[in-house]
């Protein structure tokens, strides 16, 4: 039986960082080497794209890049017209990403293929009526809806339509300890949150539990690695609390920089919370990256982090504001490392792109 051709619409794609640009390169890669004809439609987000290009040649899939404007709309005209021509040549369109939902929804009209929707969780988690009501109706437009996370699911209840959930997936091969230079971090215990220094990824929400924590544990640092978005407010933070030289803040590190730092680390942390906008975590795909390493994590409920933590083997889900459940957590952690080392990985284990392939393949060909 031939394998059909599939057409991933994104709205983020390596290099560039992001959580749905990442699910979308694996879903194109393990289609690609399941015998899938894979193309992808991404945005061009660096004004100097050369690592872009470098990264595309590397692939053995097409990426076709929109290239960046100053304006806009004609950005998005062209999303519009490359998408168009591309449903041409294709059996199969997933669409991810807020842009890449509006946009299939669009081309829908003007041609009939099977289509998949993928969400993650802020693309339908939108305060303001008019977008929120943009993306409802473009969801209706697709055949099938597959959610990250249970979390993300019930964001979309309101629609009354059918929701396939398939959670993230991570690389295994990627995160081994294998040859991964060693490292330290000052502090004992040492927290880690990896992500975009953020509302939405919780820096803040630790903070601010830190001067209790402290004093339990008087010689715990935590270490926050991502893009430092709003890391000077943070930082006020730390300082009007007394809690500023238990605080670090790395920015982004390389790939090899961070898997040290994560071997390094106690335990992997992130307790989450909604922005005023509605920026949710709809998975948290780092806690599966530190798991894999052997870094067992604690992260808050109500949200996507819900799916990503099996609860009391690979870490520990708590209420993102209360210090007695995050302290009783950290204990536990702590008194038994080897236990929950070995939870971590084999709870990673089962979240491999191997496994998770599968399902979306059955669901692809149903």
């Amino acid at each position: 039986m031939n394998k059909k051709n599939i057409l991933i619409v994104t709205s983020e794609f390596p290099p560039q960082p992001g959580g749905i640009g990442n699910h979308a390169y694996n879903l194109a890669l393990y289609l690609s080497k399941n015998g899938y004809g894979v193309s992808v439609i991404a945005d061009q987000r660096a004004k100097e794209n050369n690592d872009e290009r470098k990264f595309d040649k590397s692939l053995d899939f097409n990426v076709h890049r929109i290239v960046l404007r100053g304006f806009r709309p004609i950005m998005y005209c062209n999303r519009i017209f490359k998408t168009i021509k591309a449903y041409k040549q294709t059996d199969y369109v997933i669409a991810t990403g807020k842009f890449s939902l509006w946009n299939v929804a669009f081309c829908s009209l003007f041609f009939k293929r099977s289509k998949l929707a993928v969400i993650h969780g802020t693309e339908v988690n939108f305060k303001l009526g008019t977008v929120k009501k943009a993306v409802d109706v473009s969801l209706k437009k697709f055949d099938t809806i597959v959610a990250v996370s249970n979390y993300t699911k019930q964001l979309i209840n309101h629609l009354k339509m059918e929701v396939i959930v398939i959670p993230n997936g991570i690389a295994m091969e990627e995160w081994q300890i294998d040859n991964v230079p060693k490292t330290t971090l000052k502090g004992h215990p040492v927290l880690t949150t990896v992500g975009r220094v953020s509302t939405r990824k919780g820096q803040l929400n630790v903070i601010k539990l830190l001067p209790d924590l402290l004093k339990t544990f008087p010689k715990l640092q935590y270490h926050c690695i991502g893009i430092p978005t709003e890391a000077d407010n943070f930082v006020e933070h730390a300082r009007a609390l007394g809690v500023y030289k238990h605080v670090n803040f790395h920015g982004a590190v390389s790939d090899s920089e961070l898997k040290s730092m994560l071997l390094a680390t106690n335990v992997f942390v992130m307790v989450s919370s909604e922005s005023p906008t509605g920026d949710v975590e709809g998975f948290g795909i780092a806690i599966l990256e530190a798991n894999a390493l052997g870094i067992p994590s604690i992260g808050s409920k109500n949200c996507g982090i819900e799916d990503a933590i099996l609860d009391g083997k690979s870490g520990f889900l708590i209420s993102g504001d209360s210090f007695s459940e995050f302290k009783t957590a950290l204990s536990l952690l702590l008194e038994s490392q080897d236990f929950y080392k070995n939870e971590a990985i084999a709870w990673a284990k089962m979240h491999s792109w191997d496994e998770i392939i599968k399902r979306y393949i059955s669901v692809i060909e149903a």
